[in-house]
């Protein structure tokens, strides 16, 4: 089983691109589970047509004995299995230990068994690189492999150079690997040219890049994926190729992460601080 992590700036579509690239590998036959990491409860939304999931840590509070998977894993679209850790209330205790918790109770439960025959387990990591939370999926080989979601913007850029510290620490200490670089399209200028670059500086790869297209949008309306909601559009194919690309992926790297004067020159190589 492959253990995957998606990472990126807060608000740079991590859910949306997880969903969504979970979908073409259920297409191509393979058996995923998506295990959210954000106390806003959102990242299987699109799979289970709606917020309609149980949530972990609510659940563990509710019901202290007999729990078992089916209190909070729910089978979504393409047969994807589907739970989310959720957090604490706004403003209190650390999203980071309910990850940990969350975690550690699917492993008791048996959410892992080879008998399950999964192929992937995803982890839709939180946007805040600097809290327990981002470090809880790669602790102890619970991911391996990371992708960072990123766009041309430059804090998109700065958080995907901020997320690959994290990783160049982690590394240290277990296998945990950078997949490359995933560009979700703003339409900024010179973008994909921009994400290559940083790319080769960090050492890694821009495995694929996402066109902004509104029918991203118009599927999220109605809580579905691009591929359930318009199967036959362009966007849903560039999801299938994103599948694909993660599927047949063999390029793993420690990166090399970019001191932020470093980071800077890049970008004015590119003309953004004109």
């Amino acid at each position: 089983m492959r253990k995957i992590a998606i990472y990126g700036k807060g608000g740079i579509g991590k859910s949306t691109t997880t969903q969504n690239l979970v979908a073409g590998l259920t297409e191509i036959g393979c058996k995923v589970m998506v295990v959210g990491c954000d106390s806003k409860a959102d990242s299987t939304r699109l799979l289970l047509g709606g917020l309609h999931q149980n949530i972990v840590l609510d659940t563990l509070r509710k019901e202290e004995e007999d729990l078992n998977l089916a209190d909070f894993r729910k089978e979504g679209w393409g047969k994807t299995l589907c739970v989310e850790s959720g957090g604490p209330e706004p403003g209190v205790g650390c999203t980071g230990r309910g990850v940990l918790t969350s975690i550690g109770l699917l492993e008791q439960l048996g959410a892992y068994d080879q008998k399950l025959n999964l192929d992937y387990t995803f982890y839709d990591g939180l946007g805040n690189v600097v809290c327990g939370g981002f470090v809880m999926p790669i602790r102890e080989g619970k991911a391996q492999e990371i992708y960072i979601v990123t766009s041309g913007e430059i804090m998109a850029m700065y958080a995907a150079n901020n997320i690959c510290r994290g990783i160049q620490k982690y590394s240290l200490i277990g296998d945990v690997r950078l997949g490359g670089l995933i560009c979700n399209s703003r339409n900024v200028d010179r973008e994909e040219e921009l994400i290559q670059a940083l790319a080769e500086q960090l050492g890694t790869q821009m495995l694929y890049s996402i066109p902004r297209d509104n029918m991203v949008q118009r599927a999220e309306f109605y809580s579905k994926t691009v591929i359930e909601y318009a199967p036959d559009c362009k966007q849903a194919q560039h999801y299938r190729n994103l599948a694909r690309a993660i599927d047949q992926n063999q390029n793993f790297v420690i990166p090399k992460p970019l001191s932020n004067q470093q980071l800077e020159k890049l970008l004015m190589t590119f003309g953004l601080f004109d």
